[in-house]
């Protein structure tokens, strides 16, 4: 949930350019012009009522005449704020001074998100661990970063990814890993309409990609 007290616009800029640097940055328009959260909600609620009427919906309707302004808010109040680096979360780290060189893990985050080809639901989970180096990173922190790269429209790979990079900027290492499962509505409500597969994936960094026993270690601990 989008709480605008707890962001870091300038960490969120910080972030964003380092993932372009490393080629995972969601795709984004060139707009040369600023749009404020209230002239979007306007827009997508003309598009959406356009959208309706195509469809031979009666916008008349008690039940129907307010829908184009809820999916218009919904769109930018909840589904799809992760696109506004203004709204990356502040990310409180301590100094390591307690030299922690162990494995930091944090388990079934959850992840809820979209699919960027067909603008259906994606449904699972994140498993993250990382080695301290510096700093330690305050736990709750990690969930907030994976809610943040969930609301956008997503594919797994690029949400894996820019996790990971993420992380490894804000940590100052590459000791990290990264795990997700999710279920994709794309696959399990249309198409081949397959209601049982889920798709995993991972990225694996620094040690975790040199040091078989601590991959082994951190896939056991997923398992």
């Amino acid at each position: 949930m989008l709480d605008k007290e707890k962001c870091d616009k300038e960490l969120g800029k910080r972030v964003n350019r380092y993932l372009k640097i490393k080629g995972v940055q969601t795709p984004m328009g060139d707009s040369k012009e600023i749009i404020f959260d209230y002239e979007k909600k306007e827009l997508i609620e003309e598009a959406f009522k356009v959208i309706m009427e195509i469809m031979c919906l009666d916008l008349r309707d008690d039940s129907l005449k307010d829908t184009p302004n809820r999916v218009a808010k919904m769109f930018i109040n909840e589904l799809y704020w992760g696109l506004e680096p203004q709204y990356f979360p502040k990310c409180t780290t301590v100094e390591n001074k307690m030299k922690y060189n162990e494995m930091v893990f944090e388990k079934d985050v959850t992840v809820m998100s979209t699919c960027e080809h067909h603008f259906v639901t994606i449904s699972g989970f994140a498993n993250i661990a990382y080695i301290p180096k510096n700093k330690v990173l305050g736990l709750s922190k990690l969930n907030r970063i994976v809610e943040y790269f969930s609301r956008r429209p997503q594919i797994q790979e690029r949400l894996t990814e820019q996790i990971f990079y993420a992380l490894e900027y804000i940590l100052g290492t590459s000791d990290i890993a990264i795990v997700i499962k999710a279920e994709h509505f794309c696959v399990k409500s249309r198409g081949v309409s397959d209601y049982n597969s889920s798709t995993v994936t991972s990225k694996m960094g620094g040690k975790f990609m040199s040091q078989h026993p601590l991959r082994a270690e951190f896939m056991s601990l997923i398992k």
